[in-house]
């Protein structure tokens, strides 16, 4: 019978993190359900201390009661999570940019380590840095809140606190009449883009001559692009006719996070491609070299962009949870 009790109060501690208080919760429930088990004033048997255990809980269930009242990081520290964090990231995203321009690896130990990144690399290392950073700041709050010291924190002003951003509401007819219009825009911009994608599988076209259309890209590189393109449009006019009609802004910021992780995914995929294996024009040998290099410089601008949408998304959504 005691095997029993001891099994069950081994699970529920290994969901009780601090090991003073483990002991003591544990105590006390091994106390509780073995009063339970002989409240009727006869001898503990192993069938009343199976009705017992099973009134006591489920032990996920009963340890979640004895943490209630304890955060894991504290109240007065989850806006410094993410304003640390978004610091952090800032820094990080500067030594990728120099590890991918100057081809040297960065050390800062023991925070911060970027290998030598090619463009492709780079860009699929952003959202890894990201959890990288969030997850270390968060563990630094976590032991200043076990500690239990007042530790004060320094308040880094910079940008803009995202908790403090409100979206403007639509009260009047005219903001409303705009939206309307701004939706209709973005529905058919998306549904022209998808209509040319089905005919040309590509968005990207020339005309030469009086002939047809003609894809400016090759197959591959041409039709990852053009997915990038429809997914952000299509985002954007989900998220537009969410401000139309009022619905919850949490709905919108996953929308954008979805578009914008998959658009990073696609816009890396045709970095990593050869330069000079993305257009299908003949152009001379020194135009074509310029115009893959500016072809590649606004894809990394465009993916440093979206990755930026995707972090103050992530910051957006992971606020909101925490204050929940």
């Amino acid at each position: 019978m005691g095997k029993k009790l001891e099994s069950y109060l081994e699970e529920i501690g290994h969901f009780l993190p601090d090991p003073v208080e483990r002991a003591e919760i544990l105590n006390e429930i091994r106390s509780h359900v073995m009063e339970k088990a002989t409240q009727k004033g006869e001898p503990m048997t192993e069938a009343a201390l199976d009705v017992a255990i099973a009134a006591f809980g489920r032990p996920r269930q009963v340890a979640e009661k004895y943490l209630e009242s304890k955060p894991i990081i504290a109240p007065s520290l989850q806006r410094h999570l993410f304003r640390y964090a978004s610091l952090l990231f800032a820094i990080h995203l500067i030594f990728i940019s120099a590890a991918v321009i100057f081809k040297e690896r960065f050390l800062v130990f023991p925070f911060l380590f970027v290998p030598r990144l090619g463009i492709f690399e780079a860009v699929m290392y952003l959202p890894m840095a990201f959890l990288a950073d969030f997850g270390l700041v968060a563990l630094v709050l976590l032991i200043i809140t076990r500690s239990g010291r007042e530790i004060k924190l320094p308040w880094p002003k910079f940008a803009v606190d995202l908790g403090e951003v409100k979206a403007p509401a639509l009260k009047t007819l005219t903001a409303r009449i705009g939206m309307s219009i701004w939706s209709a825009i973005m529905l058919t911009l998306t549904a022209g883009a998808v209509h040319l994608f089905l005919k040309y599988q590509t968005l990207f076209l020339v005309k030469r001559g009086p002939g047809p259309f003609q894809p400016f890209l090759l197959s591959d590189p041409g039709q990852l692009l053009s997915l990038a393109v429809i997914i952000g449009l299509a985002a954007g006019t989900i998220v537009s006719f969410f401000k139309l009609f009022a619905l919850p802004r949490r709905a919108a910021w996953w929308v954008n996070a979805f578009a914008d992780a998959a658009a990073l995914v696609l816009i890396g995929l045709v970095l990593g491609r050869p330069h000079a294996d993305l257009f299908t024009l003949n152009l001379p040998e020194k135009l074509q070299g310029w115009s893959a290099k500016s072809l590649i410089v606004t894809l990394l601008l465009v993916a440093l962009a979206i990755g930026y949408d995707l972090v103050v998304n992530l910051l957006r959504l992971g606020r909101r949870r925490l204050a929940k």
